[in-house]
């Protein structure tokens, strides 16, 4: 082999060096052709230079980073287009070595080779060349290559053997393609045709009888070839067929005929699989996932294999298509080769990914493969620049659970167990420098690979000398205040120690542990329990008070200090909006007119429920009802069972309390009549686009008792805005309305809630139905994967306790958000959940899981809401005539607009404003126009001189 390199290097050189005087003599003819001729080579020269200079920069680029993809393809296509063959060759090499070569790089080189190799000596390098290029991509024009390559060495002893060979290798490899596996087939077809014309006798000749022989030898394999190839679903069978019942003396026997009928029904169920990827782009990604899981569930092992390369021969960089196909090589295909080769190619395609080697490492180990290839890979897996910390660690922890599996316990001493605790050594070593020295941590917090190796020393060494050693660098590596890793380290020394230092275990955990130390003091005394004296059992009950004591003291500080910063976040907020509002009245102010006021129209205070038509009623000026009011619109929307929510049509909402009243009269007569609101509930998160909305909700509530009227909130176009009003015939049929909460309606949860337009006098009215303080027998789990259930959650908790219930938190649209609440039927079931389940592993995700403790709600003081008992709620002003209006101006100079001092006290919770404040603005006209003197002109011309 090395001698057919050097003939090749040799064949180049000379190659070149003819190249070289050919252009001298060329050269020399143009200069006799003048000065244009030597302008041209000045600039072919000069684009030379270019792309030389571009050469050198992307070799230095690959001895920097020899896995940059893109840079040995930039590199390959500038040395093709140079005529670098030499250079080119290696440059191919180095390539091949660290990735699979595409489709159009390994003809191009094949191709190359083979002008470079004309002479028979050196073929069988170019067959080493087309192995290798089979190796990394099932392509049917790599095989159709190699074939018709080999056709040309039949002269050669075994070559006629050797192309057969080649052949029903392809098709094995190909002859499954539907699409192009026929091209095989009937090159296959042409080559043994083409051998029958050389075992025909002579017209007129009489065959002997080994001529005889030898044809109809032949003539049975051309007829297994077509029965073989119309056994298999491919496109265009029905040419295939028709060619075989011309080219059959006898006809197609009635076997192939039946099967070929049976193949046609299999194909039209491929066919829409195959349209689709016709019709679409490259890579095709969602159209070869449906058609691969086809495949799957048909259950045919080759088909299967064949529809997963044809995807990953467009999808190579892919790696969860690699993964997949590699697990179904693992647990279903089982033959070494095959798996072991797609292992190879699918790590070479994705190094970064290190769930890819570390099932390579398994599959090795699965075949018996020898330790220093193991090792090996190990080694390459540690070179292949993984994008995260976490995945060192998880590659460290396979190779060390293999070596772990090597040793034989039963023995003191050994080599291999030698060679384990070196690899754990040098592990902590690698995690210590390299890997935190490149992502600025060790990727391993928890000490994971410190744990195993702790476990080992204690369970199969027995050394536990040395395992309270490594626990006890794990405690100083900031894992002290967990209290988990204490009693992980308890239940070792449990297990394999002996009572004295469990005791001292589990002092320790009770002085350190800041995460759940009610726990660990729980299980300090139940250890005293069993197997303390008196004195143990009174020195752990004075421990544990004095933690507990220590720990709630410093709860309740942080609760205290959490409020705090509560109230002044809320104070600032206030106070941030009330300048706003006040530079928003100024600017206002100034551009506004005065004059004289009119009355409100006795048609603006027509109740919007009576109203039917879903159009807004016509919009007056002067008009004081809140439905024209857009600041009371934008109120309404802070609460869910609030009017109408934002951007509600004008004239949707309900009136706010005393907005319209206030300017009737008691001997009004046309007013609306009035209604019960205590019937009504509020249903919103509905879909827009719901089809028939009014009748939906009427077939929904109806079980709730007999409906009066059903109001839907409708945009100005007349569209549904996906909330609605609900009203009952009675106040009784609220009650089960209300349980029809969070029900589904099309994939989207319904939100039921009373009707009410001010919360804030409504004590029973509770926005947010679940406790928003800690419950200790209730779990927050987060980290889920979105396609989780509640029957998937329900078993993997129900080994901790009982569990009461499963809330699962989904957004808006119905959709999971990876977040779920589990109660049990106590704390300490919750507590163990906690200690057992966080951090586990679930469909590739690592769940959190804690005891439940929802952040305070930062609203008003509501139920369930943060707001410390006896603070005072803030006050909305009342509004006036005109309803809470924008464009509330002072109609007073500001010269005349006296501050307000510091010193107003409140009483009952309400502000009382001073007697010489003006009123500053129209909202404000029926509150306060007792309380202030009125006034003159005289009386402003006098404040005026005064000034």
């Amino acid at each position: 082999m090395a001698e057919a390199s050097d003939a090749g290097e040799t064949q180049l050189r000379e190659m070149e060096e003819d190249a070289i005087m050919d252009g001298g003599m060329e050269s020399d003819e143009e200069e006799g052709m003048g000065i244009e001729n030597l302008e041209d080579e000045d600039e072919s020269s000069e684009d030379e230079r270019e792309n030389e200079a571009e050469i050198q920069r992307l070799e230095e680029q690959l001895s920097i980073n020899a896995f940059d993809y893109n840079c040995h393809v930039d590199l390959i296509k500038l040395l093709g287009q140079e005529g670098e063959l030499l250079r080119l060759r290696k440059a191919r090499q180095k390539m091949s070595e660290l990735f699979p070569l595409t489709e159009e790089i390994w003809l191009d080189w094949l191709k190359d080779e083979i002008r470079l190799t004309e002479e028979e000596p050196n073929r069988e390098k170019v067959y080493e060349l087309f192995e290798k290029a089979a190796k990394d991509y099932i392509c049917p024009e790599i095989w159709l290559e190699y074939a018709q390559y080999s056709i040309g060495g039949m002269g050669s002893p075994g070559g006629l053997e050797r192309v057969r060979s080649i052949f029903e290798r392809a098709l094995t490899a190909v002859g499954l393609h539907m699409t192009k596996g026929a091209t095989v087939w009937e090159a296959y077809r042409e080559f043994e045709n083409a051998i029958l014309g050389t075992v025909q006798p002579p017209p007129g000749s009489v065959a002997t009888q080994e001529q005889q022989e030898r044809l109809k030898t032949q003539l049975q394999r051309i007829h297994t070839l077509f029965r073989r190839q119309l056994a298999v679903p491919l496109m265009d069978m029905d040419a295939t067929y028709a060619e075989y019942e011309e080219w059959a003396e006898e006809g197609v026997p009635e076997t192939v005929t039946q099967q070929y009928t049976k193949v046609l029904k299999h194909l039209e169920k491929n066919k829409p699989f195959e349209a689709a990827l016709l019709v679409s782009e490259p890579p095709r990604l969602v159209e070869y996932q449906a058609y691969i899981d086809y495949e799957l569930k048909e259950g045919d092992p080759a088909r299967i294999q064949i529809i997963f390369e044809r995807a990953l021969a467009e999808n190579c960089l892919v790696p969860d298509m690699w993964a997949k196909y590699t697990k179904y090589l693992d647990r279903q295909l089982r033959i070494k080769d095959i798996v072991l080769l797609s292992h190879d190619r699918a790590v070479r395609n994705c190094p970064w990914t290190m769930g890819l080697w570390r099932s390579y490492v398994l599959a090795l180990e699965r075949h018996g493969m020898d330790h220093v290839t193991i090792s090996d890979m190990f080694e390459k897996a540690l070179n292949a620049g993984f994008i995260q910390a976490t995945d060192y660690v998880e590659i460290w922890q396979v190779y060390l659970d293999y070596l772990r599996r090597r040793v034989d316990f039963s023995k003191e001493s050994s080599k291999e167990l030698e060679e384990l605790r070196a690899a754990f050594s040098r592990s902590l070593d690698y995690m210590k420098q390299d890997v935190e020295e490149r992502f600025s941590e060790s990727g391993d917090p928890s000490c994971t690979i410190m744990q195993t190796w702790a476990r080992i020393e204690a369970l199969h060494c027995k050394n536990m000398q040395k395992a309270r050693e490594l626990w006890d660098s794990i405690m100083t590596k900031g894992n002290a205040k967990y209290a988990n890793m204490w009693l992980e380290y308890y239940n070792l020394e449990r297990s394999c120690g002996d009572v004295l230092h469990c005791r001292k275990a589990l002092h320790r955990a009770v002085q350190c542990t800041s995460d759940y130390p009610e726990h660990v003091c729980e299980v300090l005394l139940t250890f005293e329990r069993i197997e303390g004296t008196l004195e143990d059992w009174d020195a752990a009950v004075l421990k544990t008070d004095t933690k507990l004591i220590r720990v709630n003291e410093q709860r309740a500080k942080a609760a205290e200090k959490e409020t705090n910063q509560s109230q002044q976040e809320e104070d600032r907020s206030e106070q941030r909006r009330r300048n706003r509002a006040e530079k928003k009245g100024q600017k206002k102010g100034s551009h506004s007119r005065t004059g004289e006021k009119r009355k409100a129209d006795r048609g603006d205070y027509q109740n919007d429920w009576e109203d039917d038509s879903g159009v807004a009623p016509k919009k007056h000026r002067g008009d004081s009802g809140p439905g024209f009011s857009r600041a009371a619109k934008e109120d309404s929307m802070e609460t869910e069972a609030g009017l109408f929510g934002r951007g509600a049509p004008a004239g949707r909402g309900p009136e706010a309390p005393g907005a319209g009243n206030a300017a009737r009269k008691p001997g009004d007569e046309d007013g609306p009549e009035p209604r019960d609101e205590k019937a009504i509930v509020f249903v919103s998160n509905l879909y827009y686009k719901l089809k028939d909305p009014e009748q939906r909700m009427r077939e929904t509530f109806e079980p709730c008792g007999p409906i009066r009227q059903v109001r839907l909130v409708l945009s100005s176009n007349g569209t549904f805005r996906g909330y609605c009003y609900v009203q009952f015939e009675g106040q009784a049929s609220v009650a089960e309305a209300l349980k029809l909460d969070r029900r589904e309606i099309d994939g989207r949860p319904l939100f039921v809630s009373p009707y009410n337009t001010d919360k804030g006098k409504n004590s029973d009215f509770k926005p947010f139905k679940y406790n928003a303080s800690m419950e200790k027998h209730k779990i927050f789990v987060s980290g889920l994967p979105l396609s989780s259930t509640k029957e998937q959650l329900e078993d993997l908790f129900k080994e901790n306790g009982t569990i009461k219930d499963i809330r699962m938190v989904t957004t808006f649209s119905g959709k999971f958000k990876g977040l779920a609440y589990v109660e049990f039927q106590d704390e300490a079931q919750a507590s163990t959940a906690v200690m057992k389940m966080d951090g586990t592993v679930v469909e590739g995700r690592t769940i959190s899981v804690a005891i439940s403790n929802p952040p305070p709600r930062k609203r008003g003081e509501q139920p369930g809401s943060s707001r410390p008992p006896g603070a005072v709620a803030r006050e909305r002003p009342a509004p006036g005539s005109r309803g809470r209006g924008r464009t509330q101006i002072s109609l007073l100079p500001r010269s005349l607009i006296k501050k307000t001092g510091s010193g107003n006290k409140a009483e009952n919770g309400t502000a009382t404003k001073p007697i010489d404040e003006p009123f500053s603005g129209a909202g404000n006209v029926s509150g306060s126009r007792e309380a202030l003197p009125k006034l003159s002109n005289s009386d402003f011309a006098k404040m005026l001189l005064k000034k």
